[in-house]
């Protein structure tokens, strides 16, 4: 459903049948065009649980805490898990095309994955927390460390490739919390190629969201971290469709439901 122009005679927005899905830019401009208002919304839940987060993180940093920091990270971690799977529920709907109300769908993913999503939002809060206090201060020291940048390197580099898709599978299927990062990680590392793709997109992103603070403030309430989710995961979208037939078991459930319509 846009955000200008909401469709309030369908069951939720859609296309077609049997057209032709767009590809790269054009697929891209398509959803966000279509589904700019479920973006939005999702995005907001976001951004409102990770202000705690962000606040705790930067008075850390500013104190040189490293405890108030990790603290922080963990604590806005928690409370961002779930809204985060949110995200990544309403995304994966709109690569699939899938019809509904956004704020249906929405409460139903959230009660069904907010437990299994804390300890997750609560290990990425607090690896973000301790990158970003380590970077502050490896930069601010002045003399760069080559081991220490190459370590944050690699622990930022390895996180942007892994969370996507533990977040995804997350959403999609019922795993263990020890198998989700199993999966994580070999999926991330067994298609290097478009992970890699995907964690650069994502740091260069977020390097420019924070060196521009607080005039990116604004962007990030609106559309900050759904529009490069968006793009993420278009980019790991073909990887998850080919390890879990995303589309064939959207396609199957479809036409249960078709079948149900009929037969009312």
């Amino acid at each position: 459903m846009g955000l200008f122009h909401p469709n309030y005679n369908a069951p939720g927005p859609g296309v077609r049948k049997d057209e032709p899905r767009k590809k790269g830019a054009a697929r891209f401009f398509e959803i966000l065009g279509r589904d700019s208002g479920d973006l939005f919304k999702a995005n907001l839940l976001c951004t409102i649980c990770f202000v705690p987060a962000v606040a705790l993180i930067f008075l850390g940093i500013l104190g040189q805490a490293v405890l108030v920091s990790a603290a922080g990270g963990i604590l806005g971690g928690i409370l961002l898990g779930p809204c985060y799977a949110g995200l990544h529920d309403t995304i994966l709907r709109a690569l699939r095309d899938e019809p509904g109300y956004w704020w249906h769908t929405y409460k139903k993913a959230f009660r069904h994955n907010w437990k299994q999503s804390l300890i997750p939002g609560a290990i990425l809060g607090f690896l973000l927390a301790s990158q970003l206090f380590m970077s502050y201060f490896l930069l601010l020291g002045g003399q760069l460390d080559v081991a220490s940048a190459v370590l944050i390197c690699m622990s930022v580099l390895l996180t942007a490739m892994i969370f996507p898709f533990l977040f995804s599978q997350l959403v999609l299927m019922e795993l263990s919390l020890p198998q989700l990062f199993r999966n994580s990680l070999f999926l991330a590392l067994s298609h290097a190629p478009r992970s890699i793709c995907a964690a650069l997109v994502q740091i260069v992103y977020w390097v420019l969201i924070l060196s521009f603070l607080p005039y990116t403030a604004l962007w990030v309430l609106l559309f900050g971290f759904a529009l490069i989710e968006l793009i993420t995961l278009m980019i790991i979208y073909p990887v998850l469709d080919k390890c879990f037939n995303l589309e064939e078991r959207f396609r199957q459930q479809q036409a249960q439901r078709d079948a149900e319509n009929r037969g009312e």
